[in-house]
């Protein structure tokens, strides 16, 4: 398969073609032994790796399927990028996957070669199927096809119909540590200056460095900080900080990290509430974000 392009300065490299895996020996150690007895000991057919955002999930599930299907047996994805609308048109831009996307999966394994060799169905990730897709899944998995392994990336556990999930062996994956952290942003980003800070918003996760390095959401949660603390800051200063938060829906969530760096346990329900009012309510977001702000600086 073509690699995919990275999508920002830094190279950070689609799951697909990552080789670089850090931590969750555990769980790999698991499935290879039981790929490797599969002869004596049939491997379950559908392995769910759960865990939060970012911790390199789909980097595994990638590199299991690749062994599994040698390049000689199928191949199949299911992700935002490969979805489809009822026409069978490309639809990238969806949030959620759709039913049409997984019945074009289950017709192409249907007409697959009948070789002998394993199929892989890699699905990036459950979180993202919309309930008919979810049910139109639940239906294959009920009478999983032989030599046919699943491959399904969860984030939240929760969002996974209890069906789906029965059907499954699940392994959970742990946030990483900030050693392996370090490690990856040595691999990734020899060159960036990643803080202490800023290991610490990760909670465990690369893809949140990522996502802070390309946004530059870790210099601005720098400046929510120093405005919080400054006894001087104003009206003005926290405007300023709300509308450099605001394009980005990702970065909202800095605000959540100032109230536990700060102490303001009190606080946190109803700013989470707030920031999910955002979207929901499809509230103007500076002004909204400006309003948390001032609440946690009242608090201070």
């Amino acid at each position: 398969m073509a690699p995919r392009k990275s999508t920002s300065s830094y190279n950070f490299p689609h799951p697909m073609d990552n080789d670089t895996l850090v931590g969750h020996t555990d769980v790999m150690a698991d499935f290879l032994a039981a790929w490797r007895g599969r002869d004596e000991h049939p491997i379950h057919p559908v392995w769910m790796l759960a865990g939060p955002r970012g911790i390199g999930k789909a980097t595994m599930a990638y590199q299991i399927a690749k062994m599994v299907y040698g390049n000689v047996g199928d191949f199949f994805i299911i992700d935002i990028s490969h979805n489809i609308d009822k026409d069978g048109k490309p639809k990238p831009d969806g949030k959620t996957i759709s039913v049409y996307t997984v019945r074009a999966m289950i017709e192409k394994m249907q007409m697959s070669s009948m070789s002998g060799d394993w199929r892989v169905i890699l699905i990036d990730s459950v979180d993202e199927l919309n309930a008919a897709a979810s049910n139109a899944l639940l239906k294959l998995l009920e009478e999983p096809p032989a030599k046919t392994l699943f491959l399904l990336v969860v984030h939240q556990l929760a969002n996974v119909l209890p069906t789906v999930r029965s059907r499954a062996r699940v392994e959970k994956m742990h946030p990483l540590t900030v050693t392996q952290l370090r490690e990856l942003c040595n691999r990734f980003m020899p060159d960036a200056n990643v803080s202490d800070e800023t290991l610490r918003l990760a909670n465990g996760s690369f893809g949140r460095i990522a996502n802070l390095k390309k946004s530059g959401g870790d210099a601005i949660y720098d400046e929510l900080m120093a405005c919080l603390r400054n006894p001087r800051s104003n009206s003005v200063d926290m405007m300023s900080v709300a509308k450099r938060i605001a394009p980005d829906p990702a970065l909202h969530g800095i605000l959540l990290d100032a109230i536990a760096a700060l102490g303001l346990a009190d606080l946190y329900p109803t700013a989470t509430h707030a920031i999910a009012d955002i979207a929901r309510l499809n509230l103007e977001p500076e002004t909204a974000l400006f309003k948390i702000i001032t609440q946690i600086k009242q608090c201070l």
